[in-house]
């Protein structure tokens, strides 16, 4: 999902997203533990789309507060 797709959606909306992507951060870091992840770089983009989520939903809150 991209940054400006983010922005689009509502709050709850990116809660929801970022409990799903903690549950596929989870299953990532426990295939790479057993060495069944063969894209490493799947954890570190999780990781990074669960930050920015974060921001944006941040950055909504002040403007709505």
């Amino acid at each position: 999902m991209k940054l400006s797709e983010m922005r689009e959606k509502s709050v709850e909306e990116l809660q929801s997203a970022i409990l799903d992507w903690k549950k596929e951060l989870l299953d990532c870091r426990m295939k790479m533990s057993t060495q069944g992840l063969e894209n490493t770089a799947l954890v570190s983009k999780t990781k990074r789309l669960i930050a920015q989520a974060k921001t944006v939903i941040t950055e909504k809150n002040k403007t709505a507060g």
